[in-house]
């Protein structure tokens, strides 16, 4: 019974990712817990992962409320780079 219960790193980290989203069923979130009983980097990947989500989470729903857009300044500097770009790659093709 015990062996169905085992799994590798890579599941591990797959029942990790699949968690993050809300779809791990409740028989791979116990196989995760009993694999971090003997596994502590597999821990340690997921607790930083939750970290990270909660990290892109917050800066993700702050970032929504600003407006971000290039000033036409910006914009044409931008246009003036790219098309001196193309026309340096087109000479040097040619």
């Amino acid at each position: 019974m015990f062996k169905s219960l085992k799994i590798t790193c890579d599941e591990a980290t797959t029942i990790c990712d699949k968690n993050q989203y809300g779809e791990a069923s409740i028989i791979e979130l116990i196989k995760l817990n009993l694999h971090f009983v003997k596994c502590r980097i597999c821990a340690r990947y997921t607790k930083q992962n939750m970290t990270l989500t909660k990290l892109y989470k917050g800066h993700a729903s702050s970032c929504k409320e600003m407006k971000h857009c290039m000033s036409h300044d910006d914009k044409d500097a931008l246009k003036k780079a790219l098309q001196e770009g193309n026309k340096a790659f087109n000479e040097v093709g040619s």
